[in-house]
């Protein structure tokens, strides 16, 4: 950082040398929330500054949770300025509604939303995300919610640098152009260093040209990521690595969910430790601090907490119950076209299904630092809610939050764990009654005790088949959680939810395959325990089921499963395109018995996937899956090694839930309290993976959540094409 400015300063707009702020359009000025500046820069805008040695900063609104925010955001804007790659650094944005994930709102109104009214709700959300600087990263949106804005920014600047050389130059500043960190007119070049100041006091025009998508820039090239450097030589700070004059380090152990107190600590057994300073409780919680890490954990180990929940706590059998139950009531219909009862006759087709809670099981455990004085808060926390987060924690020690200041740091996978809000309350709570700096840890037996699970659900599929082998029918309930409203609940207590049947739960019931007459309900289920989302959400569990299923109707068909589907797909290009793709390079024999291949599909934020697994059970009576095959249209690739890289992380993170063990729960809590009791796969028995990035010029679509969903239909068909038995649960069984 620039000598002469803090870290607040920089993240909250104050400090000497501020730069000057140009007069954008798309900047309203009622929003004051913007980037500050170290002496010697200038902002360009919301998302840039320039520096007079030639750095380029650029403003990412997004959490890099490893999936390349901070390398693929930054990559569009310098295309459209036309700088150096080698002079951009990233600065996470401050809290802010410039910065507000407006279209991740927008999904998120729509998924949570009553039919009747989701247009309007959808309508709604967007201006409510600005208004109230809802900063969300998820749900595969950073390139599609910011491709514009950043692509504006970049534009922008360059037509103001261009303007500002053309007034040295006396010429016309649309003959001139930028590259490499110049602009340029013929033989005449000018650094941006040399034209920042006076640039940022034109004004732009209305509507910077933009340079055509794919014009030999930045884009589309695999350039370096920026935050790998750091991660590699360890100068990357996480919020566990924050440290402060002063302070003092926290454990924490949790009651289990429901109405649960506290009821008994070993206080003297725990003021044996050396180096204790306090212990600390709330009703559902106690903490131990400590002038190390060590002694707050052994102290809270010596505590021996104990807690009494009122009612009854949960457990396989209860979740188990509840599903049932909700599946046999009546439930909410979300998505229906024709009518599909009057079809399914005597000759449909049935399958239950059902899948167990997942994991998140990041590598990073949860953390966060906080320093409380003079009543105000500072807050160090990785979160992919950062609004969300610092309201949290205001309400959770009665200020407002306005007197917050929360710094978002990287985190370590995110993967949906990153909207839990818990671990910055509880840092905040700590800080505000210790009078100093904490540092709050969760213990990697207390993230797996208290992770907020991706939720179980249970399914009932029917379908009629019709003439030539094609699907006239299709009926799909659907007994799960209603997550997302949970989640968005927590996330906004202040805004009304209702109540029954959510869109988000069902997503990818319905598959991309031409069909007639559908319905497609959502039975809400009470579990008595909290779910969150995870990477891929609700389609890494339904298009279990219903991929799954369109195999077992390709069978009844007598067809093979890659032409059935083809069949199905003249609608929808794109998908037929990957799925042949994906057959293809997988040398594809048929998937019938013995041959051990398996094939999904899967359509979703804005792009298509199709996987072609190759499975079989071992002599271990392990299920060994050796090769994932895949083939991925998401429209016009911004990085192509970002998102090779995602397509092969998310086939390796679907496995634990495909093929590890299941998670169990024994009074309101899993019996599973290591990563290693989650059956993660190791590195020699990872499959060798095989990915074809598909060239399009279709609007850039998502990636991170994309290769989820249908990596365990994949596997589920391909273990049922090797043993001639059908596994309808999640994880599979080689037993089935």
């Amino acid at each position: 950082m620039t000598a002469g400015i803090s870290r607040r300063q920089l993240l909250i707009g104050g400090g000497a040398g501020i730069g000057l702020i140009v007069a954008w359009a798309a900047w309203p000025r009622r929003y004051g929330a913007h980037p500050a500046a170290a002496p010697g820069e200038t902002v360009m805008g919301p998302f840039l500054k320039i520096g007079v040695d030639g750095h380029v900063t650029m403003i990412v609104p997004q959490a890099e949770t490893g999936q390349g925010a901070w390398t693929a955001l930054p990559q569009m804007l310098a295309d459209e300025l036309g700088c150096d790659w080698r002079t951009v650094a990233v600065e996470p944005a401050p809290i802010g509604p410039l910065y507000a994930n407006r279209l991740a709102v927008e999904e998120l109104a729509a998924d949570v939303s009553p039919v009747p009214i989701r247009k309007v709700a959808v309508r709604m959300a967007g201006r409510w995300a600005a208004d109230h600087g809802a900063m969300l990263t998820g749900f595969s949106t950073s390139v599609r919610a910011f491709e514009r804005p950043m692509r504006a920014a970049g534009a922008t600047a360059r037509a103001l640098l261009c303007m500002a050389a053309a007034k040295r130059w006396d010429a016309d500043w649309r003959a001139c152009d930028t590259e490499g960190g110049f602009v340029v007119r013929g033989n005449d070049r000018l650094r941006f260093a040399e034209l920042a100041a006076e640039a940022a006091s034109l004004t732009p025009p209305r509507t910077p040209p933009l340079r055509a998508p794919g014009a030999g820039g930045l884009a589309g090239q695999p350039l370096p990521r920026l935050d790998v450097p750091a991660k590699i030589d360890g100068s990357m700070r996480f919020a566990a690595d924050v440290r402060l004059p002063g302070m003092v380090f926290a454990a924490i152990r949790q009651a289990p969910p429901g109405r649960s107190r506290l009821v008994h600590l070993d206080r003297e057994a725990a003021r044996a430790v050396p180096d204790l300073i306090a212990i600390l409780d709330n009703p559902g919680w106690v903490a131990a601090v400590g002038d190390n890490g060590w002694a707050a954990n052994r102290a809270l180990d010596r505590l021996a907490p104990r807690f009494e929940t009122q009612g009854g706590l949960p457990d396989t059998a209860s979740i188990d119950a509840a599903l049932a139950k909700a599946l046999a009531a009546d439930g909410d219909p979300i998505l229906s076209h024709g009518t599909p009862d009057r079809l399914l006759g005597d000759q449909a087709i049935h399958a239950d299904y059902s899948a167990g809670l997942a994991a998140h099981a990041a590598i990073e455990t949860p953390a966060a630092t906080a320093r409380f004085a003079d009543g105000r808060l500072e807050l160090w926390v990785g979160t992919q809610a950062p609004a969300a987060a610092r309201a949290a924690a205001a309400r959770a020690i009665g200020i407002a939050e306005g007197d917050v200041m929360l710094y978002p740091m990287p985190l370590g996978g995110g993967f949906g764990a990153g909207f839990d809000t818990r671990p910055a309350e509880q840092a905040a709570i700590l800080a505000q009654k210790l009078g100093r700096p904490v540092q709050l840890m969760w213990s990697r037996v207390e993230e797996c005790l208290h992770d907020r699970f991706r939720p179980p659900a249970r399914a009932r599929l029917s379908a009629a088949l019709g003439p030539g082998g094609t699907i006239a029918a299709w009926r799909a309930q659907v007994a799960t959680p209603a997550t997302i409203r949970d989640m968005v609940a927590g996330l906004t207590p202040s805004l009304p939810i209702g109540h029954g049947g959510e869109p988000a739960a069902v997503d990818g019931m319905l598959p991309g395959y031409a069909i007639p007459a559908f319905a497609i309900d959502h039975h809400p289920a009470d579990i008595g325990l909290p779910t969150g989302v995870l990477r891929g959400e609700a389609a890494g569990v339904t298009t279990f089921f219903a991929e799954s299923f369109v195999d077992e109707l390709a069978l009844k068909a007598g067809a093979d499963p890659l032409s059935f589907r083809i069949t199905l797909l003249g609608a929808n290009p794109r998908l037929a395109h990957c799925l042949s793709t994906a057959a293809t390079l997988g040398g594809w024999e048929g998937g019938g018995k013995g041959t051990g291949q398996g094939l999904a599909c899967f359509a979703g934020y804005g792009s298509f996937i199709a996987v072609m697994a190759e499975a079989h059970v071992g002599a271990d009576g392990r299920i060994a899956v050796t090769r994932l095959t895949a083939s991925v249209d998401c429209g016009r690739v911004v990085n192509p090694a970002l998102v090779r890289q995602q397509i092969e992380g998310g086939l390796l993170f679907a496995l634990p839930a495909a093929i590890g063990d299941p998670i169990t729960v024994t009074r309101g809590l899993p019996d599973q309290r290591r990563l290693a009791a989650l059956g993660l796969p190791r590195l020699a028995e990872t499959p060798s993976l095989q990915i074809d990035i598909v060239a399009s010029t279709a609007a850039p679509g998502g990636v991170s959540g994309l290769a989820v969903p249908p990596v365990a239909p994949a596997i589920a068909n391909a273990l049922a094409a090797a043993t001639g038995r059908r596994s309808r649960t999640l994880p599979l069984s080689a037993a089935a």
